[in-house]
């Protein structure tokens, strides 16, 4: 207690303002465990940013912790281009605090000598990523904590390309950032370097999510949408992106509209949770509605739910959402003659091998990294001049429709699955049916992700010995089938377990464990970088015959997971 007491004391110095003095001062003589919260270690700037708990504090979201994060990257900027005239863009969410914490990164980075781009208002988080690339910032920052509780913000770092910054330029900000002491954070703002933008950026990145997200199917009038942003950004952009692509039957969730970082209408913002959505998929009953768009608090996660066969509304997961928006794409890019052998199309190693199964049905390739799109936008630059992106996406309910955008875009994917649903319904079948139609061609796979967590020291302890006895002592069979490989990508090794040859990973290195069974089982081990979890994601599939078969087929399918679940003693 000692050691936080005399770190916290350093925040009672000039460096710091007299609001926040009187925070820690109280804390330090009221709420020794809060305080030793706030200070028994420093918040991590980490791959991609930071994302904590706002509030006083070397562990928070707050003035300083934000202003040494933007003095680092600005001293990195100014060392990767001495000789150029540095541009910025910054733009913020919905969340309590983020319009006044951008307009604090924008004063750091004016103060620096950038210039800065900085939104007069919320806006979704693919807006930001296109608006890097069109006005030709040298980077990007977002502030948002994406679906996280209310009490927390965040800080995401975009590089020149409009892609989350990836190696090596993560660990040279991060060694910038950690070498800073508070007191070299210059606050000291140059107004005339800072432009509010608006409008026009607006209008231009509707235009370009319209551009990438259609493709001139029917129906659209026909196409009955139920859309909520969840209380967040993307209202600022999807309502007119739907309307100016042709979409007339558009019904927004009004007790949801407006946004408001305290969340109101749901335990948690995120559309990958049925809860969420609870509200649309009523309206959408109400109303006989085709289709439900959700999107979390800074937009770049789309939660779609469709009717299955049965008439019932389903939220579907990210790894069916993606599957039938990556088989649209390609077909389309095949009619329009565009196909020649040199696209590709990008997934994460977590994510479902069905993707990968239809791309080379069209003799597009699948290019696989870990989980996170800045790793598929590391691709794309990387195949510039050789190759064409024509859409990723993964399991946790992201997908990016092109290369204008690079990271995840619920407002393009919006278009996007509603231009599916339209065409479906126009010819008679439905988004569902269209899912049916790839598992009989390409198998019913099936995927299930469980999250155990593990709070505290203790637990991180215990996650840390999961994946070390999964290492050392590999399982060999899997619901009876044999392990062919063990793919360890913190070693970067794909080991065959019947034969011991061991083959390298050309991949970044990360804490992921990966199982391939005989019959195409997977099972993947991945520690949360962010939250006190292990996650498990499990993929099995079998052959469909014919779509009556579906639900038979599931049923069989469920079971196996649950087997797998059982036998690895994580229920």
């Amino acid at each position: 207690m000692t050691d936080i007491i005399a770190k916290a004391k350093l925040w009672l110095t000039d460096t710091f303002d007299k609001e926040t003095q009187q925070e820690i001062k109280n804390l330090i003589e009221n709420n020794p465990k809060q305080l030793t919260e706030r200070f028994y270690k420093n918040l991590e700037f980490g791959t991609g940013g930071m994302r904590g708990v706002m509030g006083a504090g070397t562990n928070r979201i707050n003035k300083y912790t934000l202003g040494k994060a933007t003095q680092g990257l600005a001293n990195y900027l100014r060392k990767t281009y001495p000789d150029k005239k540095l541009k910025v863009a910054i733009a913020f969410d919905c969340r309590h605090n983020s319009q006044s914490f951008a307009k604090l990164v924008a004063n750091v980075f004016s103060a620096n000598d950038i210039q800065v781009y900085l939104f007069e208002d919320m806006r979704p988080t693919p807006e930001l990523s296109f608006t890097v690339k069109h006005l030709g910032c040298d980077a990007g920052i977002v502030l948002t904590a994406s679906h996280n509780p209310p009490e927390y913000n965040g800080y995401k770092v975009y590089w020149n390309d409009g892609g989350q910054i990836v190696p090596p330029h993560d660990n040279n900000i991060i060694s910038e950032v950690n070498r800073l002491d508070f007191s070299e954070i210059n606050f000291n703002t140059k107004e005339a370097l800072i432009t509010f933008i608006g409008k026009e950026v607006d209008e231009a990145f509707i235009n370009a999510s319209v551009k990438n997200g259609t493709f001139d199917v029917p129906g659209r009038s026909q196409l009955k949408i139920v859309y909520t942003s969840l209380h967040g950004t993307s209202i600022k952009a999807i309502p007119f992106a739907l309307e100016k692509a042709g979409y007339t039957d558009v019904n927004i969730v009004e007790e949801q509209r407006i946004p408001n970082g305290d969340f109101p209408t749901v335990v948690s913002p995120n559309p990958e949770e049925p809860a969420a959505l609870k509200m649309a998929t009523d309206l959408a009953d109400k109303i006989n509605a085709d289709i439900v768009i959700g999107t979390d608090p800074d937009s770049d996660r789309i939660g779609v739910a469709v009717r299955d066969n049965h008439g019932k509304m389903i939220l579907l997961n990210g790894n069916q959402t993606m599957s039938v928006m990556t088989d649209f794409l390609i077909k389309n890019w095949k009619k329009q003659g565009k196909l020649n052998g040199k696209q590709f199309v990008g997934s994460t190693i977590v994510s479902t091998n069905l993707v990968n199964k239809i791309a080379e049905s069209y003799g597009v390739e699948t290019k696989v990294g870990l989980t996170g799109f800045k790793w598929i936008a590391k691709m794309i630059r990387e195949a510039e001049g050789k190759q064409d992106f024509i859409g990723g996406g993964e399991e946790s309910f992201g997908y990016m429709v092109g290369d204008f955008v690079r990271d995840k875009d619920a407002v393009t994917a919006t278009l996007l699955a509603c231009e599916i649903a339209a065409s479906a319904k126009a010819n008679g079948s439905s988004f569902y049916t269209e899912l049916l139609k790839l598992y009989t061609q390409h198998h019913f796979y099936k995927e299930h992700l469980i999250a155990i967590v593990k709070k505290g020291i203790d637990g991180a302890e215990q996650i840390k010995q999961m994946m070390v006895a999964l290492r050392e002592n590999p399982l060999d069979k899997i619901d009876g089938s044999n392990v062919v490989y063990l793919c360890d990508y913190q070693a970067s090794t794909k080991t065959n377990l019947l034969t011991g040859q061991v083959e390298p990973i050309n991949i970044e290195k990360s804490n992921v464990l990966i199982y391939h069974t005989e019959d195409g089982t997977k099972v993947a081990a991945r520690p949360s970088g962010t939250e006190p979890k292990i996650k498990f994601y499990f993929s099995v599939n079998l052959p469909l015959n014919t779509i009556d078969d579906a639900n038979t087929v599931e049923k069989q399918l469920d079971a196996k997971i649950q087997r797998i679940i059982k036998e690895m003693k994580l229920a």
